[in-house]
This record gives structure tokens, sequence and C-alpha cells, in this order.
């Protein structure tokens, strides 16, 4: 990850304990409880990109320096199904929809999405709580570049780089008297209200039930992140970047949402 642009999928082999399945992305080194509490589901971090060390030159790729970190019994599946070619050292606008070759993006794209597909997370809920997720292969390729967008969306939501994370626009604003300085003190959540308080009379207004209860991995999103600044008095860049949290969660659900509809009927 220091090696330079990268992206890394996060997940656990086991959901034990938990009814959330695990998956995100980050650019950086990753911490193994990220995703959960629970020492038995430990995230594992697989890079999209392997740079090349001095004592392992072989990792290069001519001009790039680097190699997708994709099996080649994969690719050659997965160009088999689509019958496309796939580039390893090119990076396309995602507006080419039609063309005749994949990236490693785009297979990084497609496998966030399918990932995030509740029905997936539902029909193989079973699999995911004892093994690493399997992420099932199309030979449609309208329905593979429809998932590659898809995810390349999610992805930077999770990033916290997406067009969409305006706090202008999130409709969650901090209310209540100034005088008690933003400090976060007792967590709680009104639903009728649509209000999280974080202390007696201050509150995040506008959060919607579902943002609330989202969870990635096993930890809910909204409540963790106020959670662990308990006894700081938030800055305006706290607060503006709550309410991104609150943006990328909403949009992060409808286009979980989209993702089955695109999915649907299963098995594909």
């Amino acid at each position: 990850m220091l090696g330079g642009n990268n992206l890394a999928l996060l997940t656990s082999r086991m959901t034990k304990g938990e009814t959330f399945a695990h998956a995100h992305v980050t650019k950086f080194i990753s911490e193994k409880i990220l995703l959960s509490p629970k020492t038995s589901n430990n995230s594992f971090h697989f890079p999209l990109y392997l740079y090349p060390t001095a004592d392992k030159v072989e990792f290069a790729v001519e001009g790039e320096g680097r190699k997708p970190n994709l099996a080649p019994d994969f690719i050659a599946e997965l160009e088999e199904k689509l019958g496309v070619t796939f580039v390893p050292s090119l990076t396309p606008a995602l507006s080419q929809r039609e063309r005749e070759y994949i990236t490693p993006e785009d297979v990084f794209y497609y496998i966030y999405a399918v990932l995030h597909s509740p029905t997936y997370r539902s029909r193989y809920a079973v699999f995911l709580k004892i093994d690493f997720p399997r992420v099932p292969l199309t030979d449609d390729k309208k329905l593979f570049h429809n998932l590659v967008s898809k995810g390349h969306d999610l992805v930077k939501l999770h990033l916290m780089e997406s067009d969409r994370l305006d706090p202008s626009k999130s409709g969650v604003d901090l209310e209540g008297p100034l005088d008690l300085g933003n400090e976060v003190e007792k967590l709680r959540y009104d639903e009728d209200k649509r209000r999280v308080y974080i202390n007696k009379k201050q509150y995040f207004s506008g959060v919607e039930p579902d943002v609330w209860n989202f969870h990635v991995g096993g930890y809910q999103v909204c409540h963790k992140w106020l959670k662990d600044r308990k006894g700081r008095k938030l800055s305006y860049d706290d607060i503006t970047h709550y309410q991104k949290i609150v943006i990328a969660l909403k949009e992060t659900i409808s286009l979980m949402e989209q993702i089955d509809g695109i999915l649907t009927p299963w098995p594909w």
C-alpha cells in the first residue's frame, strides 16, 4: 500500500456471531479489527496491485512497476465468459461501457458491487459465516459493466471521495444550545424525531433510521464514529465529516437496492 496508487478489498473469513457481511475498501494500510470487534472476525487485506521490492522484482510489470494481484486462472475464466481481453496496465474512463477489454479496476468494482448485494448476502449467509466470500462470475457483458459502474460509485463513497458528499445537501445539522460546546457525552437516538443526541440538548437532525442502523461489518457506523469521540468537542471539520458519513450511508443503501435490481432474478 506504500508502493503507490492502490486499492484494497477488506473482508473476513467468517462472520461468527454477526449477521452483517464484511466488505469494505481502503487506500491505506489497515488495522485487523476494523470490520469487527470479534477476534475471530479479523479483517484480511487484499491489495489490487503488488509493487516490486528489492527482493521481489518479479512483481514488476514493464512500464508500470506493479502487477495486478489477480490469479491468472481467474482472469482467464473471466475473459472467456465475457469474450473480452484483460488489460493489466490501463485505467479507462467509466463511460467506455462497450469496450472489448477489462482492467484490474473493473474486476475490483465488479467484486465490490456483488459483495454489497443484499440478496447475495442473504442467499449465501451460511457460507459467509464459515469462509471467505466467493464471487459468482457472469457471461453477460452488459450486466458486468452495470455492476462495475455501481461498484465504482460505492468505492468512491466509502473512500469519502465521491462528488455526492456535499455537507450542505445532507439535510443533517448539529442543533441545540451552543453553550454546551458540541461535546460528545451520552449518545441517544430518537427515531421519531430522526435525531442523534450527542449530549442532553445537542443533536444531529435528519438522520433516518435505516442510516442510523446501518452496519459495516460488525460496527454500527453512525454510533461507532461518535462513540469513539466521547469526551471530545466536535470541531467544524468533525461536524462536516459526520454529515458526509450520513450521505455516504444513505447513498450506499440506495446503491445496494439498485445492485439487487440489476442482479434479480437469482441465480444468474
